[in-house]
């Protein structure tokens, strides 16, 4: 039996779908899909964010928990180390300087707890990198801590596409 929490995440997708960084479907001269790169524009920024933050909350609402509200210091701490992974060529949650998520968010004056960090490499929009992340359970268990009642997530998009995204979460101190 499929998860409840689906049916909410192809809802989130159909409205991103609706957006105006989504193209029709092109295909190929072997009458398959071809792939889309998935723009993302400067006005984009907020909608994508705020779909995100949404999304979340449906899941956890779901599953019993308080909502989450975007912070901009996790936010910026995100930002920060997205746009550093693309740099180092790797998803994983040290800095190039050596730093950890927690020295991220101390640096961006996150007066909160920080709780976790979840990432990715790829060229998914934010909707199915979030049910990717939910799928495993690892990043299923920092996007729905019970504890966590802010989110800072933002990303890092290359000439090519490819999207480096970045998920903090935290509690307020």
């Amino acid at each position: 039996m499929p998860s409840p929490i689906y049916p909410a995440l192809l809802a989130a997708a159909l409205v991103a779908a609706c957006t105006p960084t989504a193209s029709p479907m092109r295909m190929g001269a072997d009458g398959r899909p071809v792939q889309v790169v998935y723009r993302i524009g400067e006005r984009d920024v907020p909608v994508i964010q705020a779909r995100m933050r949404d999304a979340i909350n449906t899941v956890r609402q779901q599953s019993g928990l308080a909502p989450v509200a975007l912070n901009v210091a996790l936010t910026s701490a995100a930002a920060t180390h997205a746009r550093d992974m693309s740099i180092q060529g790797r998803p994983w949650h040290f800095g190039s300087d050596g730093s950890s998520p927690i020295d991220r968010v101390n640096r961006v004056g996150y007066v909160g707890h920080f709780l976790g960090e979840t990432l990715s490499e790829t060229y998914e929009t934010e909707v199915e990198t979030l049910t990717a992340w939910l799928d495993q359970s690892d990043t299923r268990g920092i996007i729905l801590d019970p504890r966590a009642r802010e989110v800072g997530f933002a990303w890092y998009q290359e000439a090519n596409g490819k999207l480096w995204w970045v998920l903090t979460t935290g509690a307020p101190g």
